[in-house]
C-alpha cells in the first residue's frame, strides 16, 4: 500500500451497464484520479438490495458488465483496488456499529430519503432509511480521506462526517473526516432531457452498438418550442448542446452550429446527425475494448476478486480497531470459528 498517496473511496452499484452519463461525470474522472491518489473503487452490491432485493439473480450480471465498462474506461486493476462490497463482511459490520451513532430522525433528515421513496413508489425497508449509515461505513472502513461525489451527494457525505466527528470524540481519533472533492462537469441529461437513467428508459449506454446510438440521438427531445428548421432555436438547456459541448473536440463547430441554430439556418436533424457521428466515434475505441473484456467473464471476476483480498487486511484492521475502542474487546482467535479442518464457506473457497 502506498501511504504517501492520500486515499480515494468512490464506487457505483451494479445496476446494470454504465452509459455515457456516468462516463462524462464519473469514469473518466476517475481514470484522472489514479494518476494522483490511492483509488478504492466498490463495487457496491449491498447498496443494490436497498431498493431491489426482489430481483437477485441480476446482480452477478451486472457486476460483470459494469466492471468491463470500468476497465475498458480506464480503470486500472494494477494501481487502483476494486472491492466487491459484500466479500468483505466488515462493511456490514461497521455499518451496525455507526448505526448506534445515529438517530432514526437524522436519516429520515437526508434529502435524497423522501425523493427516492417519491420518484420510486417504494414503500422503504428498514435497509433503505439506513443506507447512509452503510455509505459512510463503506468510506470510514478504508479511512478514505477524499471522496469524488456530485452535489446531489453532499448530504450523505455530512452524515459520515458527522458519524466519524461524534465517534472519535466519544471514544477516541480513528476515522478521517472525509472531505468531497467537486466534479465541476455538469450532468448528462437523458435523450428525454429528465435525469438519465436505467430505469427511466432514456439512456445510451457505452456498450450500445453505433445503431442503437443513432436511432437514440435521433430520437432526442429538443427545443419543443420549435416547430421548424427554420424557426430560431433555444441552445442553452437543450440536450444536443449539452452532448456536443461535453464530447465534440472541435468547439469552432459546435459555437458555429449554436449561432445557426439560435438564427433558424439548420435543422435538429443535421445536428442530430452530426452528434451521433461524434458520440460513435468518441466511443468507439471504448467499445472495442469492452467487446473484448465480456467475452470473458471469469478473468473480470478474478480482478475483482483479486483487489478484494488487496483490501481485506485494512477493512479488518479498521473494524478490530472500532470494536476495541466500542469496549468490544472479548474475541476468541479467528481459526477457533473456521479451524483448518473445517473448510469455511465463502466467496474466497
Amino acid at each position: 500500500m502506498n501511504s504517501t498517496l492520500q486515499r480515494i473511496l468512490t464506487g457505483h452499484r451494479p445496476t446494470g451497464p454504465r452509459h455515457i452519463g456516468h462516463l462524462v461525470g464519473t469514469l473518466t474522472n476517475w481514470v484522472k484520479l489514479q494518476n494522483d491518489y490511492e483509488c478504492f473503487f466498490l463495487v457496491a452490491d449491498l447498496h443494490v438490495l436497498t431498493t431491489d432485493y426482489q430481483h437477485p439473480g441480476q446482480i452477478r450480471a451486472n457486476i460483470q458488465e459494469m466492471l468491463a465498462d470500468w476497465l475498458a474506461a480506464g480503470i486500472d486493476p494494477q494501481r487502483s483496488r476494486i472491492v466487491l462490497q459484500s466479500a468483505i463482511p466488515e462493511h456490514a459490520q461497521l455499518s451496525l456499529l455507526l448505526s448506534m451513532l445515529v438517530s432514526e430522525s437524522r436519516l429520515r433528515r437526508v434529502p435524497t430519503y423522501k425523493e427516492q421513496v417519491k420518484e420510486l413508489h417504494m414503500q422503504p425497508t428498514l435497509g433503505f432509511l439506513t443506507y447512509p449509515v452503510l455509505q459512510a461505513a463503506d468510506i470510514l472502513l478504508y479511512r478514505a480521506g477524499l471522496v469524488p461525489v456530485g452535489e446531489d451527494q453532499l448530504p450523505h457525505l455530512e452524515l459520515a462526517r458527522e458519524i466519524a466527528r461524534r465517534f472519535n470524540q466519544l471514544y477516541s481519533p480513528l476515522f478521517p473526516e472525509p472531505q468531497a472533492l467537486l466534479s465541476s462537469v455538469p450532468r448528462l441529461p437523458g435523450i428525454d432531457n429528465r435525469a438519465m437513467h436505467t430505469s427511466y428508459g432514456n439512456a445510451i449506454y457505452l456498450r450500445d452498438t453505433p445503431e442503437e446510438t443513432t436511432r437514440k440521438v435521433m430520437a432526442m427531445y429538443t427545443d419543443p418550442t420549435r416547430i421548424h428548421a427554420s424557426d430560431p432555436g433555444k441552445v442553452e438547456g437543450n440536450p444536443l448542446f449539452v452532448y456536443l459541448d461535453a464530447f465534440d473536440t472541435d468547439a469552432e463547430k459546435v459555437q458555429a452550429y449554436k449561432e445557426r441554430y439560435q438564427l433558424g439556418t439548420v435543422g435538429d436533424v443535421e445536428i442530430k446527425q452530426h452528434l451521433a457521428e461524434v458520440l460513435n466515434r468518441s466511443l468507439a475505441p471504448l467499445r472495442e475494448r469492452r467487446n473484448e473484456l465480456i467475452q470473458h467473464p471469469d478473468d473480470l471476476e478474478d480482478i475483482l476478486l483479486d483487489g478484494t483480498r488487496r483490501s481485506k487486511e485494512l477493512a479488518h484492521s479498521t473494524l478490530e480497531e472500532t470494536m476495541d475502542r466500542m469496549g468490544l474487546t472479548l474475541r476468541p482467535p479467528e481459526d477457533q470459528f473456521f479451524p483448518p479442518q473445517i473448510p469455511a464457506r465463502g466467496i474466497f473457497c
